[in-house]
């Protein structure tokens, strides 16, 4: 009667822990569902091999594996070398991004705050994220000295500062004119010289030179008429039909190496190179599709993706300009999202 009791109260723990998660369910049964943040499943475990504490595989990068003997990023300590003379360099579709002396591109991390100035980066994170020392920081032409400063870290060194916002070197950036490191986790950013982030700067400045409709129109581009403060909407590509952009006029992806249910992530590490995660909206401000659609997804770094019909979404790096959708059909297994939240067709 003991044992028939505990069976009962096990069974019982069981399906409660299910109906917490219950907000997503198999994604292709066409049946209308809310999308709760779910953990995902199979988070704090081995992936492969290349997930350990998430801050490695799981979006802050795949450790400090990358950080070759001429990258300048230490030894796992956290700490990296000065950053000397900053400069701003030109990188293709991030934009004008702020550079060390040694042409390695600097970055913030959007859990850090500017005002008042704080890294919110440490232990792991900082092996991946090494924080530049603010010592002998200059500024060169297209940088306002001004926006200089530093931080006191937890470990008690000062770390360099620009605009406020805390500075970093990415561990995969192994040569000068590289910016692996932006959107990882959908939470670090290459700087740019103002502090903010320059792949946004970019987006700005490509709309202002399009063609008088606040954007500067990508192959597929047309029918984008997305309302100003959209966050995620529905544009029409010539070739695909209706499918799903963000705010920035990013066409969004699925991964079918991901799972709906239970949620699982199945791009880590390396991939995050490639595909970004999308972050996490306002569902008010999504346009064009079914607010039940819309949910998040918390990632192992801990950071919220967005979800459309249960599925993390991403954005291709190879996508160079608004409208493109070069990342559909990949490999066979990425796809672009539609209306209603499906994945196109191979075919389309």
């Amino acid at each position: 009667m003991v044992n028939k009791t505990r069976r009962i109260s096990t069974v019982g723990s069981v399906a409660a822990v299910l109906l917490l998660a219950a907000g997503c369910g198999s994604s292709d049964n066409g049946a209308a569902r809310t999308t709760n943040s779910v953990q995902p499943a199979g988070a704090g475990k081995a992936l492969g091999g290349a997930y350990d504490t998430g801050y490695g595989a799981g979006g802050y990068g795949a450790g400090a594996a990358g950080a070759g003997s001429g990258s300048d990023l230490g030894s796992g300590s956290g700490k990296a070398a000065s950053a000397g003379q900053l400069s701003v360099r030109d990188i293709a579709s991030v934009g004008g991004v702020v550079t060390d002396s040694a042409g390695m591109a600097l970055y913030r991390f959007d859990k850090d705050t500017a005002q008042p100035p704080k890294s919110n980066c440490d232990g792991d994170c900082a092996t991946v994220w090494p924080a530049v020392p603010a010592d002998d920081a200059s500024a060169a032409a297209g940088i306002d000295a001004a926006l200089i400063g530093s931080v006191d870290r937890t470990d008690g060194s000062k770390q360099l500062t620009l605009g406020g916002w805390p500075v970093y070197r990415y561990a995969k950036d192994t040569k000068a004119g590289e910016a692996k490191g932006e959107g990882v986790g959908g939470t670090w950013h290459a700087l740019a010289p103002d502090g903010k982030k320059a792949v946004d700067k970019k987006q700005k400045s490509d709309g202002n030179a399009g063609s008088g409709n606040g954007m500067e129109m990508g192959a597929g581009a047309a029918g984008m008429n997305m309302k100003s403060g959209a966050e995620l909407s529905v544009a029409d590509n010539e070739k695909l039909g209706k499918i799903l952009v963000d705010g920035q006029w990013r066409t969004l992806y699925r991964f079918d190496k991901d799972s709906a249910w239970p949620m699982k992530f199945g791009c880590l590490g390396a991939c995050l190179d490639t595909w970004k995660p999308a972050a996490a909206i306002d569902k008010a401000k999504a346009e064009g599709i079914s607010g039940k659609l819309v949910g998040s997804v918390k990632r192992p770094d801990g950071s919220e993706q967005l979800t459309i019909d249960c599925w993390p979404v991403y954005t291709f790096t190879g996508d160079t300009e608004p409208g493109q959708a070069n990342g559909h059909n990949k490999q066979g297994l990425w796809f672009a999202v539609t209306a209603e939240g499906k994945k196109v067709p191979p075919t389309a």
